[in-house]
């Protein structure tokens, strides 16, 4: 019998955020983020980017910057209802300023994401504040 090739947990909850970009209503661009314990054995929350809650799906005018959706990070980030100091984050796309100081914020030990953003700078954000940073 040959060795069981796995995927890795990292790699699996990755997929999950890139499955949730299926549930985006953003025009321009569609993200997903997952939370997790430090060991990646608990979803704490996840979310996808889209308009408000209650708002017509359709509301999101698809320009760049204001487009009117709110971001993965941020749906996901409200979700969580523990106080784990070592979050993880997995994310589509890397954060944009705005969400890496939520990130920061929020206690996060770790930062995975897919591709890249038009800008590195939450990225470096989050480099800054010490939280460990890699592509998945």
């Amino acid at each position: 019998m040959g060795k069981i090739e796995r995927p890795s947990v990292e790699s699996l909850i990755m997929d999950f955020a890139m499955s949730l970009t299926r549930r985006s209503t953003c025009k321009r661009m569609q993200f997903g983020c997952v939370i997790t314990s430090e060991d990646m054995t608990q979803i704490y929350g996840f979310g996808y980017n889209g308009t408000a809650k209650g708002f017509p799906n359709d509301d999101c005018t698809g320009e760049q910057g204001a487009c009117g959706c709110l971001h993965s990070e941020q749906n996901a980030l409200i979700k969580v209802r523990t106080n784990d100091p070592r979050k993880v984050v997995f994310v589509t796309g890397q954060p944009c300023v705005m969400c890496a100081k939520l990130i920061i914020n929020s206690g996060a030990s770790k930062v995975y994401y897919r591709s890249a953003y038009r800008s590195e700078e939450g990225l470096e954000l989050v480099k800054k504040a010490g939280i460990e940073t890699e592509r998945v």
